[in-house]
């Protein structure tokens, strides 16, 4: 995959419209999916572009063979350092942070008896990849997403 790519600003990075491929594994189960879709980042509306983006993805997620439409929102906001991120659920709970300034960066999100811990590396300028470790009493999962800007 190469080196990661150093992100100035990860929320001027993220802005915009992405392909998002994911492949979802069970490593218990050994189930496998894959959701396939869109991710926008645009500006939030309440605060105008320079105060945080809103993390909008929609596609179809193929589970067991049974393809459902899936969707999630997130926020972005700006983080406590310069060119980090603050990214949290839509009705405002804390999620995870966001440094990409080295062009990789790990964050946990403990949920309830679960830890999910997400890797986001960049790739290049139209191209970043985040593989979240999901590992807890009932879940053993991991989730690898690819992104490719779209002109």
């Amino acid at each position: 995959m190469g080196e990661p790519w150093p992100v100035p600003d990860a929320l001027a990075y993220l802005a915009g419209s992405w392909r998002a491929e994911r492949s979802v594994r069970d490593l218990a189960s050994g189930d496998e999916g894959a959701f396939s879709g869109t991710t926008v980042f645009g500006p939030l509306e309440d605060t105008g572009p320079a105060r945080g983006l809103l993390h909008h993805e929609a596609g179809t997620f193929v589970w067991r063979g049974v393809p459902r439409p899936a969707e999630r929102t997130l926020r972005f906001l700006p983080g406590s350092a310069p060119g980090t991120a603050d990214v949290r659920f839509a009705d405002g709970r804390p999620f995870h942070d966001l440094d990409l300034t080295c062009g990789h960066h790990v964050a946990d999100h403990p949920c309830s008896a679960d830890l999910y811990r997400g890797e986001f590396t960049v790739r290049d300028a139209d191209h970043w990849r985040s593989v979240w470790r999901v590992r807890g009493p009932a879940k053993d999962l991991v989730l690898t997403t690819d992104y490719a800007r779209e002109r």
